[in-house]
């Protein structure tokens, strides 16, 4: 059985196929999207007369750049095939950046950015970096921006499903989760804060996006409050992820997208996870990181 949701957001159909083992609606009445919720074919039908123009940022700072030709080429194979789509690449060492074929309309662009001896620094100036190059370059051409985490890559389709004013994705290691389970800032002087009665899910950071002007608001509220915490000597507690689950307490979500959109390679595969999508690969944190 089908059931067809108009969402005037995107003026766009969405098709939710039926699935009772998953959660596929918010309490808010957003989408949650998993395998078997969407008819791709009929999506990509809607949007392609669209023309529509898609940005990917990811931080490819230190010894992470190891990571960006796994993800760049999975990239071409999976994410928004078809499509106008535009990476923007941070990295210390624009010179080591892999030489990657793209399909006509796909751009690699490189954007220079000082080394860091603390991740942590890394992570804080991320929200900040995007804002601005918003700013400076992307409002007057693109559509939909997603912001994503280097070390992962792709495995299956990654598409117009995932398109909507604000999206996120559910974290793989919290979604079986109770929310009082959540390792949300707890600290209430941060601007991160959330109490034990707040929340809806836990979201990841290494992924979410939306309409570039919702994206670009995200961006400036997390930085803005990311610098208020350092003026008070405070650091959240998974830095910009902390931040980005305030925000998303407080702005819901248009779209969630499911764990298939950012599992972790290290955890088996549950039953209800019918396909990974994208996937953080396993690595060595003492070994990559400048400090743990």
């Amino acid at each position: 059985m089908l059931v067809l949701l108009l969402f005037c957001v995107d003026v766009i159909v969405y098709v939710c196929c039926s699935r009772t083992d998953v959660v596929t609606v918010t309490p808010w009445l957003a989408p949650v999207v998993w395998e078997a919720t969407f008819d791709p074919f009929l999506l990509d039908s809607i949007y392609k007369p669209k023309n529509i123009s898609v940005a990917a940022t990811v931080f490819a700072v230190g010894k992470y750049i190891r990571f960006l030709q796994d993800f760049l080429e999975t990239a071409e194979q999976h994410f928004f095939v078809g499509f106008r789509v535009q990476f923007y690449v941070f990295t210390d060492q624009p010179d080591k950046v892999p030489k990657v074929n793209m399909a006509d309309g796909r751009q690699l662009r490189i954007r220079s950015v000082p080394a860091s001896k603390r991740w942590q620094e890394i992570s804080a100036r991320r929200m900040e970096l995007i804002q601005m190059l918003i700013e400076a370059e992307l409002h007057n051409h693109i559509d939909y921006m997603f912001c994503l985490d280097v070390d992962s890559k792709f495995h299956g389709r990654w598409g117009t499903e995932s398109l909507g004013e604000l999206v996120t994705v559910i974290h793989p290691g919290y979604y079986m989760t109770s929310r009082s389970g959540f390792p949300y800032e707890r600290q209430p002087q941060s601007k991160a804060f959330m109490a034990y009665d707040e929340g809806d899910f836990y979201y990841c950071g290494g992924a979410f996006g939306g309409r570039l002007q919702e994206v670009h608001l995200l961006t400036k509220t997390c930085r803005s409050n990311f610098e208020a915490d350092a003026k008070n000597d405070i650091e959240a507690v998974w830095q910009e992820e902390s931040h980005l689950n305030r925000y998303m307490w407080i702005n819901k979500p248009t779209k969630v997208l499911s764990p298939e959109y950012l599992w972790q390679d290290f955890k088996a595969v549950t039953p209800e996870v019918h396909i990974i999508r994208f996937s953080g690969v396993i690595k060595n944190y003492a070994e990559i990181r400048p400090n743990v």
